[in-house]
């Protein structure tokens, strides 16, 4: 099993690196019992396989088990150690260990239980017991069995029902003592990568396996962390995953700026060196991975992008890290609201932040980093928490292990749900169990025997029932459970609907009492299941439709498949309810309008067919051998499954699963309700287009009403354009209400409900018509007005040939214009005159003012006198050059035209 650990609770990325056994991926050897076998058979099969088989020496095996905890409870696991010593382990080599070291648990809450680790130490000849869990390199765990007995919920824990067991054997650590040598990172695994990270990176030093102080300048510490985290990055790429900003596309971001420090900081290599390491990695596990020769070109691209981005980064990081620390006084820690900043704003780990630190003679408030991150992490939880209450009247209607055991224990069978696909019906069904949420009830455990009006919120069990439960993408049904007396007065108004462990719960709001025992009908609201199901079979559509627009369909994809080595344009997630539908598939780039408009017409032309859809329950593996069906990766499908088939019979397919007939079919498993026709989503349109993640894009559309309701609006907008582009353009006037206009219709397009592609090209029509005709027109007048002003300059200069004059000229508030003018024309003409220009420019009026030598006149002050007999202005300049604007209108113009001649006469000119 490929594992990847850099993330969560079990979180190896910031030890990888600091020893020679920790990676963020590594091979898992596993081996699982559900219910069978428990630890007798576990612990005598382990040893089997290590001492038998693999010939490990037993005088170097170390097994530990659960000490026990009397905070929790628990007895020492006496029972695993026993069992040690039968399978004939000395009892010196059978160890105690704490709660952290031997008490597996996932979370606060869920499964969990002992373990038993197995320890190996790689020097033998000696009691090594003491080195046991104490991070000593050469004495490492190399398997763990988990005992899982209890479930944890907020009441402390309890038996499971059932028992299990589930184990880890690290292959790389397996590896290096099959191999005989002292690191993981020293076997055939490993080496190769350094001798390319050496190569690529220009550092001259070989890895040498030095740890600690022994590694001065951290370099073999960084070959380890380049060579684990490039092997991380490229499965992880392989498999379909891509560095973003959330989930576990921000722990591959992570890893792979952790790769860029350490390799450029400590190795010396140059900008872009990751993505170059990844050919010699496909060429050393290719033959093993087969996945990684396929993908190699995606793989770097990724990269490569990725390592560019972040290197755009650093230098702000490393800024804001300077600019902090240098404001430090002597002895002060790194402040962890700082650091924090650094790593959720900027990509730097927390550790890259301690190592800048360190650098600097500086320590980290880890704990304050922490408590950053866990003020930001509970502002999360607690909107989740108000988004979940404003449902359930505040109570937590969940389901866990715990409660789907009581049930069972109860002898409550799992619900009957066959008849959700059943339409416009009301089947009678019987209340099997009550709950008012966890830690509710007589028990603890939610469930009671009755409910009354008087509680705000409520879960019921059927026996049965009609409603469709959350799943699969698709919302849950609504609508009432009624009473079975012929009065159908409503007993419980659903509004949630989930399934737990194939018990299916009705929440909502109850009416009027309700008891275990209780015959109900079930009400679904069949009018909002009619605007959910051609959202979803549409969906269906939509990924059939762009797969033939984007890879040319069937045939066209398994080239591509080929070519590229990774599934490109598949499903990675999707969503209906009532109001639309959500897509989300694998493509590297923004659809255009011309693949979004081919789509769209795709989808509305087998709505236009009336094609028929037909939904079987099939075999998994006669499901899987359809050759036109599409399944999403990775999905685990139950079997028999059900199959959804557009446009043909489900029977037709299965009897000639390859046949080129079904290429133009959309052919897909799932457990949703769908329409009986494809006439019955009346219209389709896609809205929205949008990356979501590199490599993920987003489509939202919608159907029936929506629809028709998308394109009306997108008729509107092209007759709005069309007259928009039909308006003239002769006069500044008509320029003027042009510009009004088309600022509005763009205004009003960004903020539509319309098809994407018309959205897309009414944008690009509009910013057309402004960068062409409009951006010509108001050339074309602004020259025209030039050309006036020239004129209107020449007779001023002309009739003012000494002294100070004062006039309006209309040429806009055009600084530059003024200048020009003023230069070629009144500068040179009447080099002895003074001159104020008063300029209407729509609502407001520029004022300019140039004076001549030797006359008494300060040019700021004479804008100042003209712009305050018309209100004020602002501006500012020289004594010899002002400009000021006034705002509020043309009015004053003639006015602020009068005080600068007085202003000029009142200084003899």
């Amino acid at each position: 099993q490929k594992c990847i650990r850099a993330g969560g609770k079990h979180n190896d990325l910031e030890d990888v690196g600091l020893d020679t056994y920790h990676h963020t991926f590594f091979e898992m050897l596993g081996s699982w019992s559900f219910g069978d076998y428990f630890k007798k058979d576990a612990i005598a099969w382990a040893r089997e396989l290590l001492v038998d088989v693999y010939g490990l020496d037993s005088d170097r095996i170390y097994a530990t088990y659960f000490e026990g905890s009397a905070d929790d409870g628990l007895e020492p696991d006496l029972e695993a150690r026993d069992l040690w010593i039968a399978a004939g382990f000395s009892p010196e080599k059978v160890l105690p260990g704490s709660k952290a070291d031997n008490f597996w648990e996932m979370g606060d809450t869920g499964p969990c239980g002992p373990c038993t680790e197995i320890h190996y130490d790689r020097i033998g000849g000696r009691d090594a017991a003491a080195l046991v869990n104490m991070d000593d390199p050469d004495v490492l765990e190399i398997w763990n069995n988990v005992f899982i007995q209890y479930n944890r919920d907020k009441h402390g824990l309890k038996e499971l029902p059932a028992q299990h067991v589930d184990t880890g054997m690290g292959f790389e650590r397996l590896a290096s003592i099959l191999q005989g040598k002292m690191s993981n990172y020293d076997t055939d695994v490993f080496t190769p990568l350094f001798d390319e990270i050496q190569k690529v990176s220009g550092q001259a030093k070989a890895y040498s396996g030095k740890i600690g102080d022994e590694d001065v300048d951290t370099i073999d510490m960084a070959y380890r962390v380049v060579a684990d985290h490039v092997r991380t990055l490229s499965f992880a790429i392989a498999d379909g995953a891509v560095p973003d900003a959330l989930g576990r596309g921000y722990v591959l971001r992570r890893v792979l700026r952790r790769a860029v420090w350490y390799g450029q900081h400590f190795l010396g290599a140059p900008k872009g060196f990751v993505f170059r390491i990844v050919p010699r990695l496909c060429e050393v596990l290719g033959d093993a991975f087969p996945e990684l020769r396929r993908a190699r070109d995606t793989i770097m691209a990724v990269l490569e992008g990725e390592e560019r981005d972040f290197n755009r980064t650093i230098d702000k990081g490393a800024r804001y890290f300077s600019k902090k620390a240098d404001a430090l006084p002597t002895g002060a820690k790194f402040p962890g609201g700082d650091a924090f900043v650094l790593s959720g704003s900027l990509g730097f780990p927390l550790d890259l932040t301690e190592i800048m630190a360190e650098e600097r003679g500086l320590e980290v408030d880890v704990d304050g980093y922490h408590a950053a991150l866990k003020e930001e992490q509970d502002k999360n939880a607690a909107a989740l928490a108000k988004r979940k209450a404003a449902r359930s009247a505040g109570a937590d209607m969940t389901c866990a292990a715990a409660q789907t055991a009581a049930l069972a224990d109860a002898g409550v069978p799992k619900t009957d749900s066959d008849a959700k696909y059943v339409w416009n019906e009301r089947p009678r069904a019987k209340v099997l169990a009550l709950y008012v949420g966890r830690g509710g009830g007589p028990k603890g455990d939610g469930f009671v025997a009755r409910v009354g009006p008087d509680a705000a919120v409520a879960g019921v069990v059927l026996d049965a029932t009609s409603f469709y439960a959350e799943m699969g993408g698709q919302v849950y049904d609504t609508g009432a459970l009624l009473s079975s007396d012929g009065e159908d007065a409503v007993r419980l108004q659903v509004d949630d609907v989930q399934v737990y462990g194939g018990y299916v719960v009705h929440v909502g709001a109850p009416l009027a009492s309700l008891r275990v025992g209780d015959e109900i009908q079930c009400a679904v609201d069949y009018d909002r299941r009619t605007r959910v199901a051609p959202n979803h079979t549409m969906t269906h559509v939509l990924n059939f439709a762009l797969r033939e627009v984007l890879l040319g369909g069937l045939d066209g994809a398994k080239v591509d498949a080929e070519k590229t080595g990774v599934e490109r344009c598949a499903q990675r997630g999707s969503h209906v309810d009532d109001e639309r539908l959500r897509f989300d598939i694998a493509w590297d780039k923004p659809l255009s309008a011309d693949e979004l408009a081919a789509a769209e017409k795709l989808c509305a032309d087998v709505i236009d067919a009336a094609l028929v859809v037909d939904c079987k329950e099939t075999p998994l593996e006669e499901a899987m051998a359809v050759d036109a069906l599409r399944a999403m990766k990775g999905e685990a499908y139950p079997d028999p499954v059900r199959v959804v088939a557009v446009g043909g019979a489900v029977s037709d397919i299965k009897s000639a699963p390859v046949s080129a007939r079904w290429k133009g079919l959309s052919v897909e498993l799932c457990g949703g309700t769908h329409l009986r026709n494809t006439k019955d989503a009346v219209g389709f349109a896609l809205l929205e287009e949008q990356g979501i993640a590199k490599g993920v894009r987003r489509l939202v559309a919608c159907t029936r009403e929506r629809a028709a309701a998308a394109h009306a609006v997108a008729r509107d907008v092209k007759e709005r354009l069309a007259m928009l582009e039909a308006m003239s353009l002769e006069t500044p006037a008509a320029v003027a209400a042009v510009e009004t206009a088309h600022k509005q219709l763009k205004s009003d397009v960004d903020g539509s409900v319309m098809p994407q592609h018309e959205k897309m090209r009414a944008r690009d029509a509009l910013a057309a018509l402004m960068s062409g005709p409009i951006k010509a027109a108001k050339k074309a007048a602004a020259q025209k007005q030039a050309d006036a002003a020239a004129g209107a300059f020449e007779a001023l200069a002309a009739s003012t040939p000494s002294g100070a004059a004062a006039a309006r000229i209309d040429f806009g508030a055009d600084a530059k214009l003024w200048q020009k003018l003023q230069k070629a024309v009144l500068a040179k003409k009447a080099p002895d005159s003074s001159f104020l220009v008063c300029s209407g420019a729509g609502d407001k009026f520029a004022v300019y003012a140039c004076v001549a030598k030797g006359h008494d006149l300060d040019a700021r002050e004479w804008c100042a006198a003209a712009a305050d007999a018309a209100g004020g202005g602002k501006g500012g300049g020289k004594p010899n050059a002002a400009n000021m604007m006034v705002l509020g209108g043309v009015g004053g113009i003639d006015a602020a035209v009068s005080a600068a001649t007085a202003f000029a006469k009142g200084k003899g000119l």
